[in-house]
């Protein structure tokens, strides 16, 4: 179970337990400091220190195995338990590498060393920065609430208001310090899944692509690193989509209008003082309380700054509250409570008059309740006129947009859009709307549609189902994703499914031209996750989850036709998956392991003949170079020194077809897939079949795109640009069966036209290690020569 999700509700609450997490993120930073330096401090023995290279190595294996990512909520994403992961992959592949290594590391200080440095200085060092503010606000709040609460209520009214708006101020600036914290601890959490990671993938693609003598393993680790690439690439979409949500809740949370409207929907908690009279006088504790309106329970906690012993929290049965008269008592913000555990009234002192009428209020107390007017946003609803809307505007962007690069993607202009839809649902006129005039561009209709569904006075998929389609995509199991979803899809009120079945057909349509609009059903779930379900409150913990409503959709745009051409069998009673004999269960992704293969010592000559197409290589070595038969890792990587390998018995590996839509999550992941290699079903230089490369945690299987594609495409909003060659790679998956982990073919020869026409990689990892790609393209492994009859004969039986 990971760390619970800091609220920013709770910075204003500011209760023990939100202490007491606040002290949990810390103890992670501080960790993942301590890791960080001592990663920085690993990658530079193994760049300076030439003799001891394979002590370095083995010490820098150890630190990635040792550390776990922490997360928040209660589940992770198929791409996360990639990340997660990854370190222990790491690790594993530098054991096995280490006898072959005899080559030093060239460039990378800037593959690992600067990234890291840079991520703990502005991230990590920026997090403690906002720490610091946070403890200097918080100490000045404290005390001068203390010296407020200690004025006399005699004292002349305007040094009362003074003292009143001093604290106020100090208030708003410590409330406003913790909640830019509780965002930067938010925004360490998240990006260090990825920030972390990529630099140490581009350094171990480095080493693998420079050592000649491990050309092998770097095929075998090419379909891993872009497969790790793809979900870091998806976990930063999930990030910056999460992030614009966070931002504009944090911003909200910051008007003071919002504190009051936050108690509409939280049970009625802060702090309290508690008069106890003793023999020799009288004592104000302070306690942090909580009131049950359901049972009338008031549970007091103490929590004195330095206390002595910890005691234990008193509970209290609510009879009447009444305020306190202001001239029968020294203090301010006074009132009353009996209770049934107590003969005599307990008096508590609020921290403020209108955190007084709160109580009061939660609590039934005769004080008059002033409440502020709430303006409700104006809400769509799901009538004829939006069923109408919605179908024109499909009918458009079928039409003219359905090819458009970043359809849905890109935002048309606020005026244009608010234009639109006062123009349609005018109540005088409605409907009357041609959007075939010059008026109205792709981008307007497609960001009306957007808001008309994001305005709805209930989502698209219901509040109702929500925890439901939560639960289900958070779900291990991969066919009880599909049949649950697909039973809850049924669940839905009718004019709900009827929308929902022509939108999500209309995205279908609309991704099956992602070679042209770039927009694959990922990207498309990115988008409309958030359009199309909501939790009913707003809060950090939404937010979160924000990534598993985007899995709801993906699998609604993949599974259209299972899902909407008929119903579950049994709608009434939950589904349960179809027996297997191996149940798909999304696991992470591996290294492909292969044979242990016999090097020729290296000369000029050897690469002479290599870059010119030749090959001295016998036909021993061909038989010996099969593609990698991928393994499920079983147990934890041992670090005890390594020896050769015997070489394991080949397996003859059978090409596996592919039906659905290739899976990207955004254009920059589809800039990635171009440097892949492209599975093949035909058969390979050397006579053997191709090997399709499936991806093991994704729901969703690919299918490759029509060959002989060649065209340069501009990237989208980032501004990233592509090429494609004749050889398009893609990764495949069964539709039926269940995946198998990452196998991939060897890499193949790049001509020289296709390697001068290639432009500038731009993805973080692709920019990076641009000439280690080319150069495992030229030190990859020569055409085999036509092998004797012989050996093909005994190579078809097996």
């Amino acid at each position: 179970m990971g760390h619970p999700p800091l609220e920013f509700s709770d910075c204003y609450l500011d209760s023990p337990d939100f202490r007491e997490t606040l002290k949990c993120y810390e103890l992670d930073l501080e960790r993942s400091s301590k890791f960080l330096k001592e990663l920085i401090k690993d990658g530079n023995s193994v760049i300076t220190a030439i003799k001891g290279y394979s002590v370095a190595v083995q010490k820098f294996s150890q630190t990635l195995s040792m550390f776990q990512f922490d997360f928040i909520g209660d589940s992770l994403t198929d791409d996360e338990i990639n990340i997660a992961e990854s370190f222990q992959e790491f690790a594993g592949l530098l054991q096995e590498v280490e006898h072959d290594r005899t080559m030093l590391v060239q460039n990378a200080s800037d593959l690992l060393i600067k990234p890291l440095e840079k991520f703990r200085k502005e991230q990590i060092g920026v997090t403690k920065e906002k720490r610091k503010k946070f403890e200097k606000e918080s100490e000045k709040y404290y005390s001068q609430l203390d010296k407020h609460l200690n004025l006399s209520a005699k004292k002349k009214e305007t040094q009362l208001q003074e003292a009143d708006e001093l604290l106020e101020k100090e208030r708003l600036n410590f409330y406003e310090s913790s909640v830019e914290y509780v965002y930067q601890i938010h925004q360490v959490q998240d990006r260090k899944k990825f920030d972390v990671v990529e630099p140490v993938l581009a350094f171990l693609h480095s080493i693998l692509t420079l050592n000649n003598l491990t050309v092998e393993m770097t095929q075998d680790f090419m379909p891993y690193k872009q497969e790790l690439q793809l979900s870091l690439q998806n976990t930063r979409n999930h990030y910056e989509s999460t992030c614009e949500e966070l931002e504009e809740l944090m911003k909200r949370m910051k008007h003071p209008s919002q504190l009051y409207k936050m108690h509409s929907f939280l049970p009625m908690e802060g702090y309290l003082y508690c008069q106890e009279k003793w023999a020799l006088g009288v004592t104000w504790v302070k306690y942090y309380c909580r009131y049950h309106k359901e049972g009338r329970r008031l549970v007091m906690v103490p929590c004195e700054q330095k206390p002595t012993t910890k005691q234990g929290p008193t509970q209290l049965t609510l009879k009447s509250c009444i305020r306190r008269k202001t001239e029968s008592i020294d203090k301010r913000f006074c009132f009353d409570v009996e209770t049934n555990e107590r003969n005599t009234p307990v008096t508590f002192q609020a921290l403020s008059e209108g955190d007084r009428k709160l109580w009061m209020e939660a609590m039934d107390g005769k004080e008059p309740i002033y409440h502020s007017p709430i303006h409700k946003q104006a809400e769509m609803e799901l009538n004829e006129i939006g069923f109408k809307f919605v179908r024109k505007c499909i009918n458009y962007i079928e039409t003219k947009g359905a090819t458009q690069e970043g359809v849905y993607r890109t935002v048309g202009s606020n005026i244009q859009v608010q234009k639109l839809l006062n123009a349609f649902f005018d109540p005088t006129n409605p409907g009357d709307v041609d959007l075939h005039s010059s008026d109205w561009d792709v981008k307007t209709i497609t960001s009306a549609l957007k808001f008309y569904l994001r305005s709805l006075s209930e989502p698209l998929m219901t509040y109702s189902l929500h925890r439901d389609l939560m639960c289900a995509a958070k779900s291990d199991n991969l066919d009880f994703r599909l049949s649950e979803i697909h039973s809850l899809t049924y669940k839905l009120p009718e004019k709900n499914r009827e929308m929902l079945e022509m939108l999500i057909k209309h995205l279908v349509n609309v991704c099956s031209h992602s070679e042209e609009n770039l927009m694959t059903p990922s990207n498309m779930a990115v988008i409309f996750g958030p359009t199309l379900m909501r939790a009913k409150e707003e809060t950090v913990a939404a937010m979160l989850d924000i990534k598993f409503q985007n899995i709801v959709v993906e699998i609604l745009i993949e599974d259209y036709k299972k899902i909407f051409s008929y119903m579950p069998e049994d709608s009434a009673a939950p589904p349960v998956p179809p027996p297997r004999i191996t149940p798909r269960k999304r696991q992470p992704i591996t290294i492909s392991k292969r044979p242990a293969r016999v090097y020729q010592a290296l000369s000029h000559d050897h690469f002479q003949h290599t870059e010119n197409g030749q090959n001295d290589t016998p036909t021993v070595d061909e038989d010996v170079s099969v593609n990698p038969i991928p393994l499920q890792r079983s147990k934890p990587v041992s670090f005890a020194p390594l020896v050769p390998r015997e070489p394991p018995p080949r397996q003859a590996l059978m090409p596996r077809t592919a039906n659905r839509q290739d899976r990207q999550t955004d254009s920059d992941a589809v800039k990635i897939n171009d440097t892949r290699q492209r599975p093949d079903s035909s058969s390979a230089p050397n006579g053997e079949s191709g090997v399709y490369v499936s991806r093991v945690p994704s729901f969703q299987s690919r299918k490759p795109p029509p060959k002989n594609t060649s065209a340069n495409r501009e990237g989208d909003s980032d501004g990233l640009t592509r090429t494609k060659s004749t050889e398009k790679p893609a990764i495949c998956r069964p539709p039926v069966r269940p995946p198998e982990p990452p196998s991939r073919c060897p890499a193949p020869l790049k001509p020289p036209s296709a390697a001068s026409s290639e432009g500038t990689a731009t993805s973080y990892v692709a920019s990076k290690t641009k000439f280690f790609e080319n150069a495992s393209r030229n030190v990859g492994s020569p055409p085999a020569s036509p092998s004797p009859p012989v050996v093909t004969n005994i190579k078809k039986q097996n």
